[in-house]
């Protein structure tokens, strides 16, 4: 959903893309905040907050992953 993504000539993608599938296990719960919060930050330096907030307030509780969930 994040505007302007862009791959590097690294291969690697700006923002970093989200933990998912294997990313997701190997990934300590600190981890997983920072890259929330990267997202977060990119989403606001790209004039998204309002959707991306709207999205993520539509979520129920239960797709959300809590600090102490591991």
């Amino acid at each position: 959903m994040l505007a302007n993504k862009k791959q590097k000539p690294s291969g690697g993608w700006e923002p970093p893309l989200p933990l998912i599938l294997a990313a997701w296990h190997e990934t300590t719960p600190l981890d997983k905040q920072l890259r929330f919060r990267e997202h977060i930050e990119w989403a606001r330096d790209h004039g998204q907050l309002d959707q991306i907030g709207n999205y993520l307030r539509s979520l129920k509780e239960a797709a959300w992953y809590h600090f102490g969930d591991l």
